[in-house]
């Protein structure tokens, strides 16, 4: 018993010190930059509006983490994004994870804690707080005169 947790130990120990090499740092810097661009593309043609502290969850649909620090919501009906931006990084978040809020309740609020996990496993990897929500919504068609 003694051998398995000195040997997770050193994995462990291994992993962090690997992490801080500056070629990782320069692969997660390259990633944020590609989850930049794809949440860029997801807000395309939309404009932002004055952030918000809760949402209901009735009206809520899809949710799409964008690397570790950016959920984008979307509404039922598809017409607004919110974009949340938690105040630290949601360990564990990555395109495929889902997220749940720990105390479960009708409304989405700024502070919330919530946990990260893996929808096809139920596994938990993380967690983090909420941010307040900043809705995109479609910028309105020209008037025709």
């Amino acid at each position: 018993m003694k051998v398995i947790v000195l040997l997770s130990a050193a994995i462990l120990v291994a992993g962090c010190a690997h992490g801080t090499r500056p070629e990782a740092a320069a692969n997660a810097r390259h990633q944020d930059r590609g989850e930049e661009a794809r949440l860029a593309a997801a807000l395309a043609g939309r404009t932002a509006g004055a952030p918000q502290d809760c949402l209901s969850e009735w009206d809520l649909g899809t949710q799409t983490p964008y690397g570790s620090d950016v959920i984008l919501f979307r509404d039922r009906l598809d017409q607004v994004i919110y974009v949340n931006r938690p105040p630290v990084a949601c360990p564990g978040l990555a395109y495929g994870m889902a997220i749940k809020v720990q105390t479960p309740m009708s409304r989405l609020c700024r502070g919330d804690l919530v946990t990260v996990f893996d929808p096809v496993s139920g596994m938990a990897t993380g967690g983090c707080s909420l941010g307040a929500f900043t809705p995109y919504r479609r910028a309105a068609p020209p008037k025709k005169h």
